[in-house]
């Protein structure tokens, strides 16, 4: 039996150990990668008051929510709203725009037009986070990857993401590649149970996970406070890891992948949803989804500390999704949590927004960069995310 429950196929067999047999499975490195269009969250509230305000009521509400959004600035893979004579190169006047009209009005584009861009920019980004993650990872080299998984939920396309990843990234031609899709933001944890599997079955597996989001594609705001606020916190990014039973060489904190729990809330199953729409996915993201959270994550998260054998007073360290500055202050409540202990959800989330499944992992890069604060070697950490359903996941990681 190895550290974190993990069972090493050759345990019985005679002979010398291998190395798994006193290595963990650990998430070894994680890679981020943004796009290049920085958009102040002020200036989103000025563009969001053309497109929708006008009336009194919805102004005061768009002031409320972006001021008390904790989001200094977003990113996305469009240029559409960059100022004509704004920093960070002008957007010239006859570029396509998806949103804007040619008299500078706005339009809600299909989903058609939509994932066209989606099929365009997601495995740039993608590409760019998973070379992150290889530099990131020490002695591990591409060709040493046995298993691929790509995450997202924000659009679709076949050959898609994996297999341009695959090629760019020069994976061998027996790699395993597998999808974790349309899932929300909680999905890089099914992604980590599954490449946790994998190497406890092959001792000698090395699996990349790639998350890759382009929220904003699907920007459909409205005058209503659960279209302003979904409109308020959205954003692109991606987001890789690496796990293997190898020791770890790299230059990041390695955590070791103990244990994992899933549960559904009692309460808002219909508060949180994700459909396709005829003009771009359908966002259901309501202002009761922190209540429920607080009234339910402490129950959600019981099974995960106790199949670990952990105490909730022994975690220092946790990777809150920040779904929006509203969940994470909720989590807080809820646990009964100091504020350092959020300290890099609260930074992702000022920096970049939500970018769904990718953002969790941007909240693990924090805590594993050796140069700011973390895990010290055998502290555990708590990491949590949230979805449709409403789904609560979580896992306990250990540094290593």
């Amino acid at each position: 039996m190895l550290p974190g429950g993990n069972v090493c196929p050759r345990a019985m067999t005679a002979g010398p150990p291998c190395v798994c047999s006193v290595m963990p499975i650990a998430l070894h490195a994680v890679g981020t990668s943004l796009p290049p269009h920085r958009y102040p969250q002020a200036y989103v509230r000025e563009v969001m008051g053309r497109w929708i305000g006008g009336d009194r009521r919805t102004d005061k509400l768009l002031d409320r929510v972006y001021a008390a959004s904790a989001i200094d600035a977003r990113h996305s893979v469009l240029d559409d709203f960059l100022p004509e004579d704004g920093e960070g190169g002008a957007r010239p006047r006859d570029t396509p725009s998806l949103f804007l009209t040619a008299d500078g009005g706005f339009r809600s584009p299909s989903t058609g037009e939509r994932n066209a861009l989606y099929t365009r920019h997601a495995p740039i980004l993608a590409e760019a986070a998973g070379r992150d993650a290889l530099a990131a990872a020490g002695d591990v080299t591409a060709a040493d990857v046995t298993h691929l998984i790509t995450v997202s939920c924000t659009g679709f396309y076949t050959p898609g993401v994996d297999l341009h990843l695959q090629r760019a990234l020069g994976l061998g031609e027996a790699v395993e590649r597998y999808h974790v899709g349309f899932m929300g933001c909680f999905a890089a944890f099914p992604a980590l149970r599954m490449a946790r599997a994998f190497c406890a079955a092959d001792p000698a597996a090395v699996v990349l996970i790639v998350t890759v989001e382009l929220c904003t594609l699907h920007l459909q705001p409205g005058p209503e406070v659960d279209g302003i606020l979904a409109a308020s916190v959205f954003a692109d990014g991606a987001a890789a890891a690496l796990v293997s039973a190898r020791a770890p060489s790299g230059p990041q904190r390695a955590l070791a992948l103990e244990g994992h729990a899933t549960a559904i809330t009692r309460e808002g199953g219909d508060e949180m949803a994700w459909t396709i729409g005829d003009t771009g996915f359908d966002m259901t993201l309501t202002a009761y989804v922190p209540r429920v959270l607080e009234a339910e994550a402490a129950e959600a998260l019981a099974p995960l500390f106790a199949s670990a054998g952990v105490s909730p007073d022994e975690i220092r360290w946790w990777a809150v999704h920040p779904g929006g500055r509203a969940i994470v202050d909720k989590v807080v409540t809820a646990l009964g949590l100091p504020e350092a202990a959020v300290a890099a959800s609260r930074a992702v989330l000022r920096r970049a927004g939500n970018m769904s499944s990718a953002t969790v992992l941007f909240v693990l890069r924090e805590l594993m960069d050796r140069a700011g604060p973390g895990p010290d070697v055998g502290e555990p950490l708590v990491a949590l995310a949230f979805g449709p359903g409403l789904t609560v996941d979580s896992a306990l990681l250990r540094a290593v």
